[in-house]
């Protein structure tokens, strides 16, 4: 694999991000797949335009897909990492992304939550999650010693790493994680991974931020999203420092999107691609989503 590409001259100043949809739950009956619109929003307020990913579709497609859009996020959700339609659909797009790397076409990949935990185990050929207790709770990061020099990490102000490792500010709502032990246990991953923060629940320490060492894909086990557009629980942060969190880690990933200069084949495709065309739905009632886009 090569290695991560200086910041070209060039720069896409219309990045189109994917997001994969997923499997909606029995409380949605009727409605097939769904994402949540925290997502969208998330990397709207980055600069990005984002295009929904459905699941259950050809290689063919997902092939196109790929080759018209900048980046792609894998959501958070409560669906199987190991025989799910999103998962499989998840392993194709990575499996793109990481060929393209290869070849220096730069290409994004982010997942967050159970997004992050599908990174793991695709990159580790192995199940290696843990049960743990974090399901509920901010807190402050864990930064490890390659946090600071991190592409992630890199040009954050300092004020707001600060908050992040004394705040309470970053959402954990997940009931599986990858312990430190389980990580560096499994070559796969340390060789690909390097950990940029972790937390405990107490008895376990587990990973809670990766970057790979030497492509442009990202992990968060916990939510950056739902600071900014979130309200459906008591315990979602919404201080100043927490919503500055989200900003900052948008405007990362959607400047690693800039990278990328993927196309539509026209802008009539381009258009018919993109969120837009839906509308999202609340969804409080049966989920703790503030709206959701469905789809059939």
């Amino acid at each position: 694999m090569s290695e991560v590409t200086s910041v070209q001259e060039r720069r896409n100043d219309c990045p189109v991000i994917g997001i994969l949809a997923q499997e909606a739950s029995s409380a949605e009956i009727g409605k097939n797949t769904k994402i949540p619109a925290s997502y969208v929003k998330f990397l709207e307020c980055g600069g990005a335009r984002v295009v929904p990913i459905m699941i259950n579709q050809p290689e063919v497609e997902y092939r196109r897909i790929f080759n018209s859009i900048n980046g792609i996020l894998f959501p958070g959700g409560r669906v199987s990492i190991l025989n799910s339609a999103y998962a499989k659909a998840a392993a194709v797009f990575y499996k793109l992304a990481i060929e393209a790397n290869s070849r220096g076409d730069y290409f994004p990949v982010w997942g967050t939550c159970l997004g992050m935990q599908l990174l793991t185990q695709i990159t580790s050929g192995e199940h290696l999650l843990s049960q743990t207790d974090s399901r509920g709770y901010a807190l402050p990061m864990d930064f490890t010693k390659e946090a600071k020099d991190s592409r992630l990490f890199q040009n954050f102000p300092e004020d707001l790493m600060t908050s992040l490792a004394t705040e309470p500010i970053t959402l954990h709502y997940h009931k599986y994680s990858i312990t430190v032990k389980n990580f560096n246990n499994n070559e796969n991953l340390r060789t690909f991974f390097k950990i940029l923060s972790t937390n405990s629940d107490g008895e376990q320490e587990y990973v809670s931020t990766i970057e790979a060492y030497d492509l442009p894909v990202y992990g968060t086990v916990w939510h950056p999203e739902k600071n900014a557009f979130e309200w459906g629980r008591p315990f979602f942060p919404h201080s100043a420092s927490a919503i500055k969190t989200t900003f900052y880690f948008a405007h990362f990933f959607v400047n690693e999107a800039r990278k990328n200069f993927h196309t539509f084949s026209s802008a009539e495709e381009e258009k018919r691609s993109l969120i837009y065309n839906y509308r999202p739905e609340d969804s409080l009632e049966t989920s703790p989503f503030l709206q959701t886009y469905y789809f059939g």
